[in-house]
């Protein structure tokens, strides 16, 4: 935050009282002074700010201080005031409320990170998205990747730090916690349709948090984002592809939005239109009525392409047993795989049949 921000408010506390009011960094170093002659000094007690001193004031001989922010292992700045009195006590915190919120207001208005965190989540109105672009210098129409990377199972704090640490430009790249178990990265691209450098940051991120953290994440992906209007669609992209994946792609720890197919079109659909297509397709028997084993089968001849011969040779199954199997099959639910039109019913039908069931859990 800019010291000149924090000297503004101060300079207007000062026809309030007669006591010196300022603000030090994490190194003890003056910012901002109602007493212009100490800035740029060094003030000893600001030293030995702990964490027990989070939620109270701090005195030394001759100053009382109270911390504005920072996190778990650093103070960022403080606020202090002289004397150690009642009196000093008193202008401290309220000096304190003013600074905090004029510090709030700044990150706002001149914080890229704090921009771009209000467009994911849609808290900002388009006019104030271009005026705030303009006053941070902020480039609207360079193509940004946007990653949701969420902690499966076991989260660990540290998950933030360590996606930071992998991207240090923070005037081009974001990484931004949005819960306990979700972390967004925005990432700026040279070139907008780069799908190998995409995937390429995605893995790369994945084996830090398994190797520094132990942590499993799923990983979405968003279409790349053309301007910065667009980053809360990628970002809710990126979401879904992590809930259409856990659907019809459990085995897969990245998903991409735009490799979801016709995933993506059932995961849409309201589950009554679902429950009717499955009956309209079904009219002889339903799906429930076959066993693990025939739709192991199944699943396998699609896998391999509706190929009676390949099929066969991956499920160690003479080709007549297979072409057996698949009679049956079309004699219980009135449509043969071995037809490409008809294997596509059916495959969708799976597909419906796995929406439903994710649905019920």
């Amino acid at each position: 935050m800019s010291s000149r921000y924090f000297q503004s408010i101060i300079v207007q506390m000062k026809d309030a009282t007669d006591r010196t009011i300022g603000v030090v960094d994490s190194e003890g170093n003056v910012i901002a002074s109602s007493e212009l002659s100490i800035i740029g000094t060094a003030v000893g007690g600001a030293a030995g700010f702990g964490l027990s001193s989070w939620d109270g004031l701090i005195t030394d001989d001759q100053r009382t201080y109270k911390i504005l922010s920072g996190n778990d292992d650093h103070f960022d700045y403080a606020v202090f005031v002289d004397g150690t009195d009642e009196m000093a006590a008193c202008i401290c915190r309220m000096a304190c409320i003013a600074l905090v919120e004029a510090k709030l207001h700044f990150e706002e208005r001149y914080d890229k990170t704090a921009l771009v965190k209000n467009i994911l989540i849609d808290n900002i109105l388009p006019g104030d998205l271009y005026a705030h672009a303009r006053e941070l210098h902020f480039v609207t129409d360079a193509p940004r990747a946007v990653y949701l990377v969420r902690q499966v199972g076991k989260t660990d704090a540290a998950a933030l730090a360590t996606v930071q640490k992998m991207f240090p430009d923070k005037q081009k790249d974001f990484v931004l916690s949005m819960s306990e178990t979700d972390i967004v990265i925005i990432r700026e691209m040279a070139n907008e349709g780069n799908a190998k450098e995409i995937l390429q940051t995605a893995k790369k991120v994945e084996s830090a948090l398994k190797s520094e953290l132990g942590i499993k994440p799923v990983i979405g992906i968003g279409t790349p984002a053309k301007h910065l209007r667009d980053l809360a669609d990628r970002y809710k992209e990126a979401q879904v592809a992590i809930d259409v994946g856990k659907v019809f792609e459990s085995d897969k720890t990245i998903i991409n939005y735009e490799n979801l197919g016709i995933g993506r079109l059932i995961y849409q659909l309201p589950t009554t239109l679902c429950e009717m297509y499955l009956s309209e397709v079904f009219k002889k028997n339903p799906l429930d009525s076959l066993d693990e084993e025939t739709l192991s089968i199944i699943t396998k001849f699609f896998e391999n392409n509706l190929n009676i011969s390949e099929t066969s040779r991956k499920l160690f199954v003479h080709r007549n047993t297979l072409v057996y199997r698949l009679g049956k099959i079309k004699k219980t639910t009135g449509l043969d795989l071995r037809e490409f039109n008809q294997a596509i019913v059916f495959k969708v039908a799976l597909m419906v049949k796995q929406y439903l069931d994710s649905q019920k859990m």
